[in-house]
């Protein structure tokens, strides 16, 4: 872990190994935020944040004032990639580019602030096995299952 980092939580094999500022966030499991990433964690009137919510397919109130990036597993940014407060980015997505991408990312999306694509499964599939052969853990079948069903699941989400 390198950088400015308040208030966050991160999951095995996550990476933030440079510059930049992350308070109140969750990062899942096998994420890497590319050098200078940062994010806000509080309004700038002060008020409270929303976040995306899958099963209300809406922005919904968090209750609280500071609320950073939500990770989901997989999930990359590159270099200078800036987060809203309470941006939501789902599994395996692929953020990067100028300017601020939009606070919901769905999962295998690959894009940023100027439009997103659907990062392909198979494709991804050849990401995550040389991501976790690194640390010589293996992608296994119930992987691929399992982001399968993500890939459904979050497919009336991607554009």
């Amino acid at each position: 872990m390198g950088g400015e980092i308040n208030n966050s939580v991160f999951f095995g094999y996550s990476n933030k190994a440079h510059d930049g500022f992350l308070g109140n966030s969750v990062i899942g499991e096998w994420c890497n935020l590319g050098a200078d990433t940062n994010n806000s964690n509080l309004k700038n009137n002060y008020g409270t944040v929303k976040v995306f919510s899958i099963s209300e397919n809406a922005f919904i109130s968090t209750g609280i004032q500071f609320c950073g990036l939500i990770m989901g597993d997989h999930s990359k940014s590159g270099i200078n990639t800036m987060f809203n407060t309470g941006t939501v980015v789902g599994v395996n997505a692929n953020v990067f580019g100028g300017g601020f991408p939009p606070k919901h990312i769905p999962s295998f999306s690959w894009g940023g602030a100027d439009g997103f694509s659907t990062f392909d499964l198979d494709r991804s599939f050849d990401v995550s096995e040389r991501v976790m052969s690194r640390r010589n853990l293996p992608f296994t079948d119930s992987d691929r299952d399992m982001m399968r069903q993500i890939f459904q699941l979050s497919s009336r989400f991607r554009g």
